[in-house]
């Protein structure tokens, strides 16, 4: 299997997101018919012949050195994570070494266990393609009662774009939905066939124009930490903060907490939102 598409196409990605006056280049004699900057303009920043450029970018060269393909990750600004990404998409001349499929990820007790201690702060456990592993009650009141769907659509990626309710549980969508479709692209290793992630990119890209077209961004992102604001009925707007925990051993699993500043409008709120939900359980039981 060829890694030269994906090599094409993040490449041409990459070029066609940077504006060329940024770089110092004037308006074309010519006119631009695509944004960003041709072929021709990325192989004069990095110091490279064009054709030694456009044949890296087809995906039709071998070994790469270390200071060209250095030259090249900054001419087209390249961040860490892209850096990493083109680094694996060139291993071994574009041409892929396949490895067995991962296997679907399983939660080990131990982990389980920890996310249903970890309540009342509200903690799922994903697995690399946002498969939703594990999650405790408070989760389950914060975001969605993932344990009442069936498995196979216990998903995350799949929550957010096929769920029409998640654009109101999450005011700010976009910028949720978007960085989701990023990580899984810098999961997707074309040196290691995942038909798990074949078929929900597959299904969700015919499902969603939303999904396709944050796909064809081929935007990167790995979870770490920041804010999201999510919005509950009884309570209004709550803006939290999360962090992402990687599991070590566990073939890219991990957690992900959601906390108010301590004394803060979120803080009370995030306390009501759970009072009421008990108070909800409580009077469904007692009916």
């Amino acid at each position: 299997m060829s890694a030269a598409p994906e090599i094409r196409e993040f490449l041409r990605s990459r070029r066609a997101r940077i504006d060329p006056p940024s770089v110092g280049l004037g308006p074309s004699a010519t006119g631009r018919r695509r944004p960003g900057l041709r072929r021709e303009e990325v192989a004069a920043l990095a110091g490279v012949s064009v054709d030694y450029y456009a044949r890296l970018e087809q995906g039709r060269i071998g070994n790469v050195s270390d200071q060209v393909l250095t030259a090249i990750e900054d001419a087209l600004r390249l961040d860490r994570l892209e850096r990493e990404h083109l680094r694996t998409l060139v291993a071994s001349g574009g041409v892929a070494r396949p490895r067995p499929p991962a296997p679907a990820p399983r939660a080990r007790p131990g982990l389980h266990a920890l996310v249903e201690r970890m309540d009342p702060i509200p903690t799922i456990l994903q697995g690399p393609r946002m498969e939703l592993l594990a999650s405790n009650r408070a989760a389950r009141v914060l975001l969605t009662d993932f344990s009442a769907k069936p498995v196979a659509e216990r998903n995350i990626a799949r929550w957010l774009f096929l769920d029409p309710e998640t654009r109101i549980r999450y005011p700010d969508w976009e910028e949720v939905a978007g960085p989701t479709v990023a990580a899984l692209r810098a999961n997707h290793d074309p040196h290691r066939p995942d038909p798990a992630l074949s078929r929900l990119v597959g299904e969700l890209t015919v499902a969603s124009a939303d999904f396709a077209r944050f796909w064809a961004s081929y935007r990167l992102f790995r979870h770490g930490h920041g804010t999201k604001r999510i919005f509950h009925e009884p309570v209004g707007i709550l803006t939290l903060n999360y962090e992402t925990l990687e599991i070590p051993d566990s073939g890219g699993q991990f957690l992900s907490t959601y906390t108010a500043d301590v004394g803060s409008p979120s803080d009370e709120k995030l306390r009501l939102l759970m009072s009421w939900a008990a108070d909800q359980e409580t009077g469904s039981r007692r009916a």
